[in-house]
């Protein structure tokens, strides 16, 4: 790409709209230091000197897009009690709306709580329903989102799975033909459960891990032979458009109209892998919508996820960091496998 190209597609970003449907959650921390030992257990003590709420799950992936310049509506269900007003709270604090955020007395929020001392990780607490939602929950977020389908002019929509319940079978497939009929493009960052259940995907973003379960093969991360391979039965049955596989320090694989290609992970100073997932389905869901082509996508999003691996904690993309990125690495180093 020329930098005309790059900074054009940039630009393009701050005209989207993408809706994003599936698990949110808190990601909460406990920012501390450890100076003994506890003498009840063998574990550290950590003097808690900060605490924090951020946006998590498909509430990150949102907001990695309006980090990019689009604007993000989101989709899901929380518990209808404090946790809930947390959530509401803090994505009113980060500029989105709650039109589609559906309260539930049968379910909880979940909420992820880590604690950090001097930039390690030290312990993490997870609070949560995984139930797949009642009848009643279903009816209502589909209501929803149908209305959000009418009233606003969506340029793509992205299901995050988390395996937390929001998005069951009848949510995705009728999430999906509702897009097909406004021919709106669709990104998915898959889990274990329902992983062929997006069928005709756009874009079909599974990490290695999630690819070799779901298509039950074992294979090396480093037999690309194999890895085609499972691509290919993937998408025999899935009837997806584009197959892109995250492969943590190897980059990522992606399978389109012209054939298998790897982008090579850049050099990093890694210090946390949390949220990158989020980001790279953010990015390249984004420039999707924005026209560009799959290979092109796929290398800024390898990039972004990269870079936020850099940073402690669940963080969105810096959008000029990113650009200034792929001014300068997305420039002939596609691998054709």
């Amino acid at each position: 790409m020329t930098t005309n190209e790059i900074n054009a597609l940039f630009e393009k970003f701050n005209t989207l709209t993408a809706l994003i449907v599936g698990d949110v959650m808190i990601d909460a921390y406990y920012w501390g230091k450890v100076e003994r030992i506890s003498p009840e257990a063998p574990v550290p003590i950590v003097q808690v000197q900060q605490r924090e709420n951020r946006l998590g799950g498909a509430a990150n992936v949102a907001l990695n897009v309006k980090m990019l310049g689009a604007k993000a509506i989101i989709a899901s269900v929380v518990g209808d009690g404090t946790k809930g007003d947390v959530f509401r709270s803090t994505l009113k604090e980060n500029g989105f709306t709650t039109e589609g955020i559906i309260d539930s007395p049968e379910r909880m929020t979940t909420v992820k709580t880590r604690v950090i001392s001097q930039g390690h990780h030290l312990l993490r607490i997870d609070e949560e329903n995984t139930n797949p939602l009642s009848s009643t929950d279903e009816r209502h977020l589909l209501d929803c989102i149908r209305t959000i389908l009418e009233r606003q002019k969506i340029d793509v929509i992205i299901f995050e799975d988390y395996n937390k319940g929001v998005l069951t079978e009848k949510v995705i497939a009728q999430v999906l033909t509702w897009a097909n009929e406004r021919s709106i493009p669709t990104a998915v960052d898959p889990k274990k459960e329902n992983f062929f259940a997006y069928n005709g995907a756009s874009l079909f973003k599974p990490n290695l891990k999630e690819l070799r379960e779901g298509v039950k093969m074992e294979f090396d991360k480093n037999d690309f032979k194999a890895l085609q391979s499972a691509i290919l039965k993937l998408e025999a049955s899935l009837k997806n458009d584009v197959t892109m596989v995250t492969l943590s320090e190897l980059g990522v694989a992606t399978k389109t109209a012209d054939g298998f290609h790897h982008e090579k992970a850049h050099p990093r100073e890694i210090l946390d892998v949390s949220g990158a997932g989020d980001t790279v389905i953010s990015v390249a869901a984004l420039a999707m919508a924005a026209g560009a082509e799959p290979t092109t996508y796929t290398a800024l999003a390898n990039i972004a996820g990269g870079l936020v691996c850099e940073k402690v904690g669940v963080v969105p993309i810096d959008k000029e960091l990113l650009r200034a990125e792929a001014l300068t690495k997305m420039i002939d180093e596609q691998i054709v496998l």
